[in-house]
Parts: C-alpha cells; sequence; structure tokens
C-alpha cells in the first residue's frame, strides 16, 4: 500500500484525507493518506522518507509551501514561476516539487464565473498560497496587489490603503477566521460588503466571518478538491476523468 500525508503545522481542521480516500476508492488506488503535524525542523527528515519508500507523496500546508522547496531536488516549472510549492513526488530517484494550488484556485474562479480581466484584484496576505493565487490572477488578466500589514514592495499595499481602493476581487490567503479561532476576519466589513467578488480560501468553517461579510458562499472547499485531484495525477502519473463538482458535493455532504 503506498502511503501519503498532509505535512503542516496544525492540522486538525484538514479535510484532505477525506477528499483523497474517496479518489482513491473512485479509481481503486491502493493507498493511505494521513496528517502529519511537524515543525520546521522535521522537514527534511521526513521528506527524506520519501527516498527510502515510507511515503510516496507529501501536499504541503501552512506554513511551509516555501520552506519545503530547499529539500527538494527538482522543482517543477510551475513551482518555480509561482515560488513556493503544495506537493511533492518521488520520481526517477528524485524528489520534485509541484503547484497545484494554481490549477485549484484558477479552476474555482472559473467554475463561478468570476470576472478577473482588467479588474483590481487584492489578495490578503503574503504567504505560501498567496503565490500560487497571485501568478493565477496575473494570467487571467487581472491587477493584482498584495495585502500585508508590512508591505515590502510595489506589489503590496498595507490593509489601511486598502480602505480607500475600488475592490473588484478580494481573496483572503491568511489563516484569520480559520477554525478553530472563527468568528474573526482579516478586514473591516465594510471592505468586504463592497467588494464585487470576495473569495476565502479557507474551508474550515463552511462560510468564514469574511464570507458572512460578504454574503459570498466562495470558499477554499472547490480549490481544495482541484488541488488533491492534481496531485493524485501527479503521484499516479495518470489523468482522471474525475467529475471534480460531483466530489465536491459529496465532500460537503459528509463535512
Amino acid at each position: 500500500m503506498k502511503k501519503y500525508a498532509l505535512l503542516g503545522e496544525k492540522l486538525s481542521h484538514s479535510y484532505s484525507p477525506i477528499i483523497h480516500k474517496k479518489i482513491f476508492e473512485a479509481y481503486n488506488i491502493d493507498a493511505d493518506y494521513s496528517l502529519l503535524e511537524c515543525n520546521k525542523n522535521d522537514l527534511e527528515g521526513i521528506i527524506n522518507k520519501l527516498r527510502t519508500g515510507e511515503y510516496s507523496g507529501f501536499n504541503v500546508t501552512i506554513p511551509y509551501k516555501i520552506e519545503v522547496m530547499k529539500y527538494l531536488d527538482e522543482i517543477s516549472d510551475e513551482a518555480k514561476a509561482i515560488g513556493s510549492c503544495n506537493t511533492i513526488a518521488y520520481k526517477d530517484g528524485k524528489i520534485i516539487g509541484y503547484n497545484t494550488d494554481y490549477f485549484g484556485f484558477y479552476n474555482e474562479l472559473v467554475y463561478y464565473n468570476v470576472e478577473v480581466k482588467n479588474k483590481d484584484c487584492y489578495i490578503l496576505g503574503t504567504g505560501g498560497a498567496s503565490l500560487a493565487l497571485y501568478k493565477a490572477l496575473i494570467d487571467m488578466g487581472g491587477n493584482v496587489k498584495y495585502v500585508s500589514r508590512n508591505p515590502k514592495n510595489s506589489e503590496t499595499i498595507t490593509y489601511l490603503e486598502l480602505e480607500n481602493k475600488n475592490i473588484d476581487l478580494l481573496v483572503n490567503a491568511t489563516p484569520v477566521g480559520m477554525s478553530p479561532n472563527v468568528g474573526f476576519s482579516p478586514v473591516k466589513s465594510d471592505i468586504a460588503k463592497r467588494s464585487k467578488y470576495v473569495v476565502d480560501i479557507i474551508f474550515n468553517p463552511k462560510r468564514t466571518q469574511l464570507l458572512l461579510d460578504a454574503n459570498s458562499n466562495m470558499n477554499g472547499l472547490l480549490m481544495l478538491v482541484g488541488q488533491a485531484v492534481k496531485a493524485e495525477e501527479i503521484w499516479q502519473d495518470k489523468k482522471y476523468p474525475l467529475d471534480i463538482i460531483g466530489l465536491l458535493k459529496e465532500i460537503e455532504a459528509m463535512i
């Protein structure tokens, strides 16, 4: 049996095992998927378990999507362009990093018919996940800025500056509002309410305070399912004609 796992700091909120096990069942893949909470000092040792065959692949989440890159033998073109990695595979004797967040987020925007081209898009947060969102929005023709408490370049503005901006699309890539610390939003409610589209890549709870303020249902579960399918295609070296929306509805019924 192949073993896969999600690497992260705090993982009790994750639905990844449910999603991957559904994919295993759908395609008769003899595999198991687990959660591996770890600290930064553990990463190199855990990733090297791919070489021994103890694990066949990993997903990576907060806060290690950038940190893990230093321990990889190769990085795929899309992960290089994005600057972060959320999927790791062992192929031909090499540990290789990929980014499937891009695929998941891109397809979520397409599914919800979110207008991006020539629109003013703002990403809350500058961590590993935000890099994939930025690349997707740029590729879709958006005018994109990060929002941070400590801007470090011209591509980033402060939360105070955001209050005076026209916002066509607001995307939360921070952990603010994530279970178990629900009821909090990274921005004031009036900012959420006047944004044309609001997406929160948090998926637990289903509707964060940000989404409630914005009267939006666009959480991160569809992105999570989409990136999981893409990760499986990388790990199994196969294309799966999987109904992602159908899988999403199955997962929603279980949680």
